[in-house]
C-alpha cells in the first residue's frame, strides 16, 4: 500500500488511518467520498469472482467532478508525475471537459469539468 498512498497524497488527498493498514488504504477524496484501495489478497475476502488484471483490461471507470478546467489539468499532471498515466488528450464538448488517467494499480479516474452552459 505505500505506493498507493503515495500516489494519492501527490494528487492533494489524505488517508484515513483507522481504515489504513498493510493489506488496505482508504483514500479521502472529499468528505462524502472514500476510495478503498486493497490488495488482491483483501479483496478476495469479499468476492468470489475473479479478479481483473487491470494491466490487460479494465473494470470501471470512476469520475471525479472538479471545480475548473484548470483543476482537471493540474490533478492529471501531478498523477502523472506521481506514477500514473494520462490518456493522450483531453476532451472538451464546451459544456463539459474531461480528462483521464490510470493510477499505479490500473484503475482508470476521469475527470470533469462540467460549465453552466447548456449542452
Amino acid at each position: 500500500m505505500p505506493r498507493t498512498l503515495a500516489f494519492w497524497k501527490a494528487l492533494g488527498f489524505s488517508h484515513h488511518p483507522q481504515f489504513t493498514d498493510d493489506d488496505a488504504a482508504c483514500i479521502v477524496i472529499s468528505e462524502e467520498i472514500y476510495h478503498m484501495a486493497l490488495s488482491h489478497e483483501k479483496w478476495r475476502t469479499f468476492t468470489t469472482k475473479a479478479i481483473c488484471d487491470t494491466a490487460k483490461a479494465a473494470e470501471v471507470s470512476l469520475c471525479l467532478s472538479c471545480e475548473s478546467r484548470a483543476q482537471v489539468d493540474e490533478l492529471i499532471a501531478k498523477a502523472v508525475e506521481a506514477g500514473g498515466s494520462k490518456e493522450p488528450a483531453p476532451t472538451d464538448h464546451g459544456f463539459m471537459y474531461l480528462q483521464g488517467f490510470d493510477d499505479p494499480d490500473g484503475h482508470h479516474w476521469e475527470l470533469a469539468h462540467m460549465s453552466e452552459m447548456e449542452p
